[in-house]
């Protein structure tokens, strides 16, 4: 728990689901709380955990997500629990929540948005100039991320949309998101945030393009799954490319080696889920017929991460809570590369709560194997969103 701070935030890696909750509130509470928000492991029990966290929480609104891995202030988790508590004092937010959302269409919405901006603007104003912004959680299996970003970032305007999807610890079954006292499946939603505190999204990655490109020829769009690449089986042609055998591709191969679509100049990543016994690829986010991906070619990490964070640092000084949306393929390098006690120090100096997710959201777009966030600063001001 950060003492100087509005906010309060908290982890857990107690086993027991009643445990963690208990330890959860007893750091996270205080008076006049406007919103509890947590991230949880989908190890756990979900329905005691829900029952545990409505019998501490009375009268308080709480949402949250399960994960593939909890960032608190101990740095990162797995199979625990971490989130943070906002007080009325500091924020105004509103809810709004998408059931069902493989059914959702675009015009929901922007239905939805307008409710949720109309209800935090009948809200007592924090101030003259307050900043503000918007935190989506989203069923990470549901492949709607694209389609619920877009619509919700179009209906909000100016208003920085962040997010990320929620996760099952690897196992690819079923993601939950807590509201309304419960979790639920096949859902979404969007927390919408005013401060009288200085705001800035960001999002980082280290990876750039390399000149080996691989075209998908051949991908059944509505599953995200790539048949081939350059003509051949996609499974094996990427594995050609990336030195390896098709049987020894692995999340940790796939975090290692990713490869990224050209926007604009800018490489996006987009990241692989699992290579198939059928020889083809599933995606984590949407993929074309006809698009030309480029192997990537690795940064060093720890170096953009850090320019990430004095970047934020000089726009809205030491943030008091940095809402941070991480790639489990991320997770799994740092991992792999012996690196999440160096990470989890910059994340813990720069107070960053959050959770290793199956796909980030970014100002409308749905993205991979980044870190975006949302921080928060310790001093008032203007909107630096």
């Amino acid at each position: 728990m950060q003492s100087t701070s509005l906010v309060r935030c908290a982890q857990s890696s107690a086993p027991d689901p009643v445990e963690a909750a208990r330890e959860f509130h007893a750091a996270v509470r205080q008076d006049d709380m406007e919103l509890v928000l947590f991230f949880c492991s989908s190890d756990y029990d979900l329905d005691l955990l829900a029952a545990e966290m409505n019998h501490l929480f009375p009268g308080v609104r709480v949402i949250g997500c399960t994960t593939a891995g909890e960032i608190g202030p101990a740095g990162y988790l797995t199979h625990g629990l971490s989130g943070v508590s906002f007080p009325k004092s500091g924020f105004a937010i509103e809810v709004g929540f998408i059931d069902n959302v493989q059914s959702f269409e675009f015009e929901q919405g922007r239905s939805l948005t307008f409710s949720v901006m109309q209800r935090l603007e009948a809200r007592p104003s924090l101030g003259p100039h307050p900043s503000q912004f918007a935190f989506l959680l989203i069923d990470g299996l549901s492949m709607r991320e694209e389609w619920v970003a877009r619509a919700l970032q179009n209906a909000l305007g100016k208003i920085p949309l962040v997010g990320g999807s929620a996760g099952d610890d690897l196992k690819f079954r079923e993601t939950a998101l807590f509201h309304n006292g419960r979790f639920h499946l096949n859902a979404a939603l969007m927390m919408l945030v005013s401060t009288p505190y200085a705001v800035t999204t960001f999002k980082t990655q280290h990876f750039v393009p390399s000149t080996k490109r691989l075209v998908v020829t051949s991908v059944d769009t509505a599953r995200r799954v790539v048949k081939e690449i350059n003509g051949r089986p996609a499974a094996s042609e990427y594995a050609r490319l990336t030195g390896v055998e098709a049987s020894e591709l692995c999340p940790a191969h796939f975090a290692a080696h990713p490869v990224l679509v050209i926007i604009d100049g800018t490489g996006y990543v987009r990241s692989i889920q699992t290579a198939n016994a059928d020889d083809t690829l599933t995606f984590y986010c949407a993929i074309d017929e006809g698009l030309v991906l480029r192997l990537a070619d690795r940064l060093d990490l720890i170096d953009s991460l850090t320019q990430a964070f004095d970047e934020l640092e000089q726009d809205i000084g030491s943030p008091q809570l940095v809402l941070g949306c991480d790639c489990i393929l991320r997770n799994l390098e740092i991992t792999q590369r012996d690196l999440k006690s160096t990470v989890g120090d910059i994340l813990n100096r720069n107070h960053t709560v959050g959770f290793s997710t199956y796909g980030e959201q970014y100002r409308g777009v749905h993205v991979n194997q980044t870190f975006t966030g949302i921080a928060i600063g310790s001093r008032r001001g203007a909107d630096h969103v």
